[in-house]
Order: structure tokens, then C-alpha cells, then sequence
């Protein structure tokens, strides 16, 4: 793991709105120089985040607290068993290309998926993490991210073992045609320090993928 990036994984849930500032915080001092890149791994009360493309229509049952989250996207669902990975990095000296953060993220995820034998894929035209579910495919992990002074701020969430139900408030990312799962629905260890340590494992082979300097 690169000793320059702090790993922190906070137990039990996390307050989002204290979690928003607490990372705003912190990606202010990266782009100052005065602190190291994060990846701060958490899980929230349940509610919902509203990314800044979020069409309220697709908000169908306000039966959580809906945030503004300032990240891309639209309505994503944030509870208990659903690991959030929040990823602070300073693209100033990582390559400065933002696309391709995304992708080299979108690749971790599903490496980390693979090492507990779950077969995770992108999606043409569709930004998140993909799996099968049972011949269907579903989604098993969004992504959203924001970008301020070259500095990364949101990131991912992976469902881990959610309540499933709980995403019927919202049109998941604005796509009412595909369903969501978990590693639970799908069989796979659902222990929260086997998915750290999976994501932990690929955390070199996604800083390699981002380019070194400006």
C-alpha cells in the first residue's frame, strides 16, 4: 500500500453530513499541501444522495433523508451494508485526466469483486459496476465522483449486504430497467474485512493505472 495515502476504515456508521465535511476538509488541505491523499472506507445510516443530475421524479418515496451530495450523478441509496469508499487523490501530480480516474477506479472495483469470486463488469453507457444475477444483470456498485482544484473528492459503494429493499424509494442512477444486488443476494462472503482486504489488495494496481505528473 503507498505509505503516502492514508487507509482509514471507520467502524460502525458514519453521519453522512459530518462525512461531507470531514472530506471537504480534507481534500481543501491536499490541494493545499497540507495533508496526504485519503481512501476513507465507511458505512452510513440509511438515506439518499442526490448527485447534480438528479431529476426529482426519480425520487419516488422520501422514506429516508435525501441529501445534495455535489457529486456527478443522479439518486444513489447510502445504508448499512453497503460499503462507501470515499477517495481523495491529487490528480495535480496523477495526470490530471479525470477519465481516466474513473476508469482506473471502475477497474479496481472489479478486481477487488474478482478476489471474492464475484464476475463484475463495465456497462457501455452505463457508469457503475455490473455483475449477473441470476442470467439478469444487475448492479452491485455505483460510482460518483467529484473533481475540485485537481483534488478527488466521493468515489464509490459497493453493495455488500444491504437491504435490497431499500433502493425502492429511489430509480437507482436513473435506471429503472436494471435491478441491484449484493454479495449477499449473490452467495459471496458478505464479511465486511474480506471486502476491505480485497480492495486493499488492488489498491496498488489502481494507482498504476493513473499517470504520474502534470
Amino acid at each position: 500500500m503507498d505509505a503516502a495515502i492514508e487507509w482509514r476504515v471507520s467502524p460502525g456508521l458514519t453521519d453522512y453530513p459530518q462525512a461531507l465535511a470531514e472530506m471537504e476538509a480534507r481534500a481543501a488541505a491536499i490541494a493545499a499541501g497540507e495533508a496526504d491523499e485519503l481512501v476513507w472506507l465507511l458505512e452510513h445510516p440509511p438515506l439518499y444522495t442526490a448527485g447534480t443530475s438528479a431529476d426529482p421524479a426519480e425520487l419516488l418515496d422520501r422514506r429516508f433523508p435525501v441529501f445534495p451530495a455535489g457529486r456527478g450523478g443522479r439518486y444513489t441509496y447510502h445504508g448499512p451494508g453497503q460499503r462507501v469508499g470515499y477517495v481523495l487523490l491529487d490528480l495535480g501530480r496523477r495526470g490530471r485526466d479525470v477519465r481516466c480516474f474513473v476508469h482506473a477506479l471502475e477497474a479496481w472495483l472489479i478486481a477487488a469483486l474478482a478476489r471474492l469470486e464475484v464476475s463484475a463488469f463495465r456497462a457501455e453507457g452505463r457508469v457503475g459496476i455490473w455483475t449477473r444475477d441470476g442470467g439478469e444483470e444487475a448492479k452491485i456498485g455505483a460510482i460518483g465522483v467529484r473533481v475540485r482544484r485537481w483534488v478527488t473528492l466521493h468515489g464509490f459503494a459497493l453493495n455488500r449486504a444491504p437491504d435490497l429493499a431499500h433502493f425502492g424509494g429511489i430509480v437507482p442512477c436513473g435506471l429503472p430497467q436494471y435491478p441491484v444486488t449484493s454479495l449477499q443476494a449473490l452467495g459471496r462472503a458478505t464479511d465486511s474485512a474480506a471486502l476491505d482486504g480485497a480492495l486493499a489488495a488492488e489498491l496498488g494496481q489502481f494507482l498504476a493505472l493513473l499517470p504520474i505528473g502534470r
